[in-house]
């Protein structure tokens, strides 16, 4: 049966949805001092998984494993989202937090032009405008003169680029796949890809560390579950534009733990890309408030 949308229950989940996401790359950033960015992907997936395997084997909720139409998708999902989540971890750990934030809102940016040419969606040119301004934002945040941490910019849009990816991916299997299914499968596959090469980049967390590792695979799982609510009570033109008060929680990270500011052209480039972004996102609503006016219309039409 079909229920009214919550938009307050929605925006408040979103809020604590990219707030844990935030929570989460910060325990990444913490460990990684002492760890290899793979061991804690490794960390994060199988205590994110252990939940899932308890409904699934404890509480009989089978359906979790039913791939209905697109297993590949949902291989090519899991595989693509371990190494963005390794990269993603990467850029955090190598640069200051609101810095790889703002490289990695870049994401938003490149999914119209992956869909353009993937999913044959249609993109105006109002949307082209703000990818282009988008990218000019940046440039600015590259800081042209030359102070720029090279290694850190490449992993963070390297990241945008594989969350844009991920984006165009889901797209397509969640016309026949459900969320949980994609998320378990996700997890599962990405703890086993991660635990192949622990040998190699594995260490023994010493019992400070614990909480960390804890905290990263709570934060985790509780993003993802927040993130459910989020999308199931409000539209997603409402939930994404929330994405960006990740800044504000990256920069207080950053500043109270490493004692991190952002420089100038992060807080202008990051504005830039952001306006962008939320042009794109109304855009898309309202071309989405038209289309669905425009079946009603033809529906109506008929009788």
């Amino acid at each position: 049966m079909a229920t009214r949308d919550n938009v307050t229950k929605g925006m408040v989940a979103g809020v604590l949805a990219f707030f844990m996401l935030a929570v989460m790359n910060m325990f990444a950033k913490l460990l990684s001092d002492t760890h290899h960015v793979i061991e804690i992907a490794f960390y994060r997936n199988i205590i994110a998984t252990l939940p899932f395997l308890f409904m699934i084997f404890v509480m009989n909720k089978k359906h979790i494993l039913k791939i209905n139409d697109r297993p590949y998708g949902i291989l090519a999902r899991a595989i693509i989202g371990t190494i963005s989540l390794v990269v993603t971890f990467a850029a955090y750990a190598a640069m200051p937090m609101a810095d790889a934030s703002a490289f990695i809102f870049t994401a938003s940016l490149i999914l119209p032009i992956l869909c353009f040419f993937f999913l044959k969606e249609a993109v105006g040119i109002y949307r082209w405008s703000a990818v282009i301004v988008g990218f000019a934002g940046v440039i600015i945040m590259l800081n042209p003169d030359g102070n720029i941490n090279i290694i850190g910019v490449v992993l963070a849009l390297s990241a945008a680029f594989m969350h844009a990816v991920l984006g165009t991916i889901l797209r397509h299997i969640g016309k026949t796949e459900a969320p949980e299914t994609i998320t378990f499968y996700f997890l599962a596959i990405g703890t086993f890809l991660t635990m192949l090469a622990l040998p190699w980049v594995g260490s023994i967390p010493n019992l400070s560390e614990m909480p960390y590792i804890l905290g990263l695979g709570l934060s985790g799982l509780a993003a993802q579950y927040l993130l459910s609510i989020a999308f199931g009570n409000a539209p997603a033109s409402v939930i994404t534009i929330f994405n960006y008060s990740t800044i504000i929680w990256t920069v207080t990270f950053g500043f109270f733990i490493w004692h991190d500011w952002p420089d100038h052209s992060i807080w202008i480039g990051s504005a830039v890309v952001i306006a962008a972004n939320i042009f794109i996102v109304i855009r898309e609503h309202r071309l989405s408030k038209k289309s669905d006016a425009d079946f009603a219309a033809r529906v109506k039409s008929k009788f």
